[in-house]
């Protein structure tokens, strides 16, 4: 039976191609869930590919491995969390963040946005 929260193993696609790009494990600490990018898919990834383009602390880190979902809280009596930011380690900005569970925990939504803007994409989880 899935599970109707975030926690987990994850694998999103590129929104133009649909190629699967990434596998991101989402944990919970303290009631507060953060994702790290556990393993890169796609034919053009390089190891020793660094978020050059980041200005925070993840400035010139290794994308594997790197921290992309950060300070996600459920939000009150509903199956939504919010309050976090994600990061597009492709551009280096950091997006508001809003993850729903669908399909019954089988797939993720995932809202990036920057005040009125964003996009939305779909990941599905890991078995």
């Amino acid at each position: 039976m899935a599970q109707v929260t975030p926690v987990g193993l994850w694998r999103n696609a590129d929104d133009k191609t649909g190629e699967v790009r990434a596998e991101i494990r989402i944990v919970e600490t303290a009631g507060v869930l953060s994702g790290k990018i556990e393993k890169r898919l796609g034919k053009d990834v390089r190891p020793d590919d660094t978020c050059d383009k980041c200005s925070d602390d993840r400035k010139d880190k290794p994308i594997l491995g790197l921290e992309i979902i950060r300070g996600g809280q459920k939000a009150e009596g509903r199956d939504v969390w919010e309050s976090g930011k994600i990061l597009d380690p492709e551009n280096g900005r950091n997006y508001t963040l809003r993850m729903t569970p669908i399909e019954g925990g089988k797939k993720l939504e995932i809202r990036g946005s920057i005040g009125p803007f964003g996009r939305t994409q779909t990941w599905t989880r890991v078995q």
